[in-house]
């Protein structure tokens, strides 16, 4: 039923649903998380992943994975207990005045407890799930698998690297696996908002953390996504969007290091209106090179240089090379129509990146994945500024720190660097030429000179040259048979008798094949369109 079988049949749909409630047909988004909700954590942390790929699918698909959530039910707390006892090496008595049994949140690969130490501070404390390790390994082990098996008989998933992305997306859970990773992280993040007294991150307990426990200072505040909290503790959430805003920013385009999930959850407000980010198990990265490929797309698109922009794309993505840069290069002469001259004001930061993402996605060209979860963030955080304050504009928020970005390019010591770059690279590719040309000669003289032509849509002209020699080898039959026949006919006439065979009407009988063939001709001819 709901397949939406009913409503192809003719007859009234109650007489086949009766007792039943009608069901709209689900789409292939819906499906899709609904299916990876049903495989467990490691595929609903994959469909997660896969949200961040808007260069590879479909919005409908990404929108449905957006709506993943990885809330599980607890473990027991006496599992819990034995897990912290052992990792810690002492009772929890020892080391702690109190423990909650009740954790605070419980996620697929973990849950939070509450905890006062010994010391009197109180503490949030992470446990990862018993065996979820050997768990979530086995199903990469699977996923590796098919798509492997996938790059072999999908056209598709070997143009979109699908194993790649399985080894990218592995490697990223198997972090997220260890503990201390996120701690560095949050330390990380940390140092560079030592003097902002507008931001606090949580301190981490290390006397007390393991790959499998993390223990981090337990901050009692008020969740951005709960507006009435807000504004029943006086809170302003204007200066709370611009707080988050600006320190994201200073995240992304100064420090190049992020919190790659600050969705309102994630964010927390204090009474003097600071805000704590909390839960570091995704961050992202933005190298030099991408910050430079960044600045170099907006440069280009302030010129209005098409060009430029398309080089850009370039060097952000990977760009097959069968594309259509005539195609490619209408569709970014409309994305920079379409936002020239706009007021920063009118601009919407989500549209933007999904209208960038769009055209990569429409030409196949492959994003790197620290990119992709830069425009799933900056979509999280326009989200979240919408909904505290409407009349905000996050672009006019940004454009001090892309001022920033490109006059740290054009600095004359950041200049000097690429040049000194480029010429050391240059002497190393000169350096390197002799030997180079002493291999090619070598390779040459001993014959081995391995040539590859590339022919374009090669299978389709070799069955259009099948078609042809067919048709031409039809025709040399048909003319064949006819001058057989009319030699019969010729000899017929002449001896004044019929010519039987086995007392079989010959000629009538060749005639009529003859007809039959030459319709076939014909057909064919007409069929293909080109007479």
């Amino acid at each position: 039923m709901e397949l939406g079988l009913p409503d192809l049949l003719s007859l009234p749909k109650r007489i086949f649903m009766k007792g039943q409630k009608e069901s709209r047909v689900k789409t292939t988004g819906e499906r899709l998380r609904l299916f990876m909700e049903e495989l467990g954590p490691t595929f609903i942390k994959l469909g997660q992943f896969a949200s961040t790929r808007s260069d590879v699918l479909s919005k409908d698909i990404i929108i449905e994975l957006e709506k993943l959530q990885d809330h599980v039910p607890p473990f027991p707390s006496q599992e819990a207990r034995d897990i912290l006892q052992k990792e810690l090496g002492h009772s929890i008595e020892e080391v702690f005045s109190d423990f909650h049994e009740t954790p605070l949140a419980a996620a697929s690969i973990g849950q939070v407890h509450y905890a006062v130490l010994k010391s009197g501070d109180p503490v949030a404390i992470k446990i990862q799930r018993p065996n979820i390790v050997a768990k979530i390994k086995t199903d990469l082990e699977i996923l590796k698998d098919l798509a492997l098996l996938a790059e072999k008989r999908l056209e598709w998933a070997s143009r979109y690297q699908i194993l790649d992305m399985i080894e990218e997306f592995s490697n990223s859970l198997v972090a997220e696996l260890n503990y201390t990773i996120e701690g560095r992280s949050i330390e990380r993040i940390d140092t560079k908002f030592n003097h902002d007294e507008t931001i606090y991150i949580p301190k981490v307990y290390w006397e007390y953390s393991t790959q499998k426990v993390l223990t981090m200072e337990f901050i009692n505040g008020t969740k951005l996504h709960d507006k009435e909290q807000l504004k029943h503790k006086g809170l302003n959430p204007t200066l709370l969007a611009k707080r988050v805003v600006n320190s994201m920013f200073q995240q992304i385009f100064i420090d190049g290091f992020f919190h790659g999930d600050p969705h309102p959850g994630n964010l927390l407000a204090l009474p003097d209106e600071r805000i704590v980010f909390i839960d570091f198990g995704l961050t992202g990265r933005v190298s030099s090179t991408m910050k430079n490929d960044l600045s170099l797309f907006v440069i280009a698109l302030m010129q209005e240089n098409t060009d430029g922009m398309i080089k850009a794309i370039h060097r952000m993505g990977m760009v097959p090379e069968d594309v259509n840069m005539q195609e490619l290069r209408r569709d970014v002469d409309r994305l920079r129509d379409k936002y020239y001259d706009v007021p920063l004001s009118e601009v919407s930061l989500g549209e933007s990146v999904h209208d960038l993402f769009s055209v990569a996605y429409h030409h196949q060209i492959q994003i790197p994945s620290d990119l992709t979860l830069l425009g799933k963030t900056l979509l999280s955080i326009e989200g979240m500024v919408e909904k505290l304050d409407p009349e905000l504009s996050i672009i006019k928020l940004a454009e001090p720190y892309g001022r920033q970005l490109l006059k740290a390019r054009y600095h004359p010591k950041n200049v000097a660097r690429h040049v000194i770059n480029d010429i050391t690279e240059f002497g190393d590719m000169l350096s390197g030429l002799p030997d180079t040309v002493q291999d090619l000669k070598s390779v040459i003289k001993k014959g081995k000179v391995r040539l590859e032509i590339s022919i374009p849509k090669l299978d389709e002209s070799l069955k259009k040259l099948d078609r042809i020699s067919n048709r031409l080898s039809f025709s040399i039959v048909l003319l064949s048979f006819s001058i057989i026949m009319t030699g019969l006919i010729i000899g017929s006439a002449l001896v004044s008798q019929s010519t039987p065979l086995w007392d079989i009407p010959v000629i009538e009988i060749g005639f009529i094949i003859a007809i039959l063939m030459f319709l076939w001709i014909l057909f064919a001819i007409f069929r293909s369109g080109r007479f």
